[in-house]
């Protein structure tokens, strides 16, 4: 992009825009790493609690 000409605005915001990717793909690899770790070290769990266990995933995801 440097070598094109394009704008220091421009370059910002693609850097940005990688960034963020970047944030997004280590989150959902952390996620999905804690729950394979919890699932591993509570084993099954009754329908109830794996509704609660969902319902705190489904909140975690906003944080």
């Amino acid at each position: 992009m440097i070598e094109a000409g394009r704008s220091c605005l421009e370059l910002a915001l693609q850097i940005h825009a990688v960034e963020k990717a970047i944030q997004q793909a280590k989150r959902v690899l952390v996620q999905g790493h804690i729950e394979h770790c919890r699932d591993d070290a509570i084993g099954p769990l009754e329908p109830e609690q794996k509704s609660r266990v969902d319902e705190f995933k489904a909140i975690a995801r906003y944080l």
